[in-house]
């Protein structure tokens, strides 16, 4: 591959990466980075990228071992710092064995890549932490800060940074980007988009995910059919969403099982801690992520419902199955549809506070049956 093609990765961003890419090209990295942007601009993409850029022999070819260890998040000396279970924030306990961390040289790279995310939660004691480590960090050591805003972020940190704007893809962009990329249709672009929440580093991988693709087949069949079930029957189709949610977890199992006995035939001993700790947060973030797509894809199609409502059907995302909501978009009304997109919010809610999954869709299909129902 040509040098630089790991900036690829990075969908509609161009001037984020032209300023990232010139750093690394020049040497001239700083030592510490705020990436501010909206969830899913590409901003733990574009740390990852320009650790490969500034790691890598060829620049950031994005092929070789090195990119390959650093994108899949196996290199020792790129390390992702994140709220941990149901925190929304970065604890103490996180922080102060990062601050410690820096002082050790790089195991294997020339430096040590250190990406915070969610800075715009650091507490006050976070902060004046890691406010000596922003001021004189040591050489091989880049800090790289995430945040959706600026003015989100603590004045005493963000003055410390160099700040990278990432800015909001609109739909039509994203589609574009998506079509191009992964060489979809419009209508599966549109559908994988809605799925993920127009996150498009996403939604390409949704696409090429067939169980996730299967979840959103069997969500939109339950929501055509919803307004007749019985009980048992909304119970019943709660519990297969749930399961196709989580096939994508075994897909990535698979990948660990193989990243393990690769390790154990290079080295002839088993992973350590540290492998084991990545590997059960990866997949909690997955199984996370499946059913945050579980109810982007209720979302979406209810507010294509209500697109057909108003007769604005260029509007819908979901094309695929216009026919099957035509007859929803006929009688609902946008109160009604309100009340369904609520009972939809209030699952997200109820899951980021550790209610069981299970428990927060079976609540939100019966209140989305109940909507459609009595649509008015």
């Amino acid at each position: 591959m040509s040098k630089g093609c790991v900036w690829d990765d990075i969908m509609g961003q161009r001037k984020a990466v032209e300023y990232l890419r010139a750093a690394a090209d020049s040497g001239t990295i700083s030592h510490a980075y705020l990436f501010v942007g909206p969830p899913g601009a590409g901003k733990k993409t574009a740390a990852r990228a320009l650790a490969c850029a500034v790691m890598c022999d060829d620049g950031g070819c994005g092929s070789c071992r090195v990119c390959y260890r650093i994108k899949k998040g196996q290199h020792p000396d790129v390390r992702l710092f994140e709220p941990e279970g149901a925190a929304s924030y970065l604890l103490d306990e996180q922080i102060r064995p990062l601050i410690h961390d820096v002082q050790m040289r790089p195991v294997e790279a020339s430096h040590t890549f250190y990406v915070l995310d969610q800075a715009d939660m650091f507490n006050d004691s976070c902060a004046n932490a890691l406010l000596k480590t922003l001021e004189e960090p040591p050489p091989h050591a880049v800090m790289i800060l995430l945040a959706p805003r600026y003015d989100s972020v603590l004045p005493t940190i963000a003055s410390r940074c160099q700040v990278v704007r990432f800015s909001r893809v609109s739909p039509s962009e994203a589609a574009r980007l998506l079509e191009t990329r992964t060489g979809a249709g419009s209508e599966e672009a549109a559908a994988a988009l809605a799925a993920t929440g127009g996150v498009l580093v996403r939604a390409a991988e949704f696409l090429a995910s067939s169980g996730r693709q299967a979840a959103r087949d069997r969500m939109l069949a339950t929501l055509k059919d919803l307004a007749v079930f019985d009980e048992l029957d909304v119970l019943t189709s709660a519990k297969a969403l749930l399961a196709l949610a989580k096939a994508p977890v075994d897909e990535l199992k698979v990948a660990q099982a193989a990243e393990i006995k690769q390790r154990e035939e290079f080295s002839g001993a088993s992973v350590g801690k540290a492998v084991e700790g990545r590997h059960k947060r990866e997949l909690t973030a997955r199984e996370r992520e499946g059913i945050a797509e579980v109810l982007n894809i209720a979302e979406s199609w209810l507010r294509d419902c209500l697109a057909i409502s108003q007769g604005v059907e260029d509007l819908v995302a979901n094309r695929d199955v216009i026919d099957a909501m035509q007859e929803v978009g006929a009688v609902i009304t946008p109160g009604a549809c309100a009340r369904a997109l609520n009972a939809v919010n209030e699952a997200r809610r109820r899951i980021s506070y550790n209610v069981s999954p299970q428990l927060a869709v079976e609540a939100m299909l019966f209140d989305i049956r109940e909507v459609l129902t009595c649509p008015r």
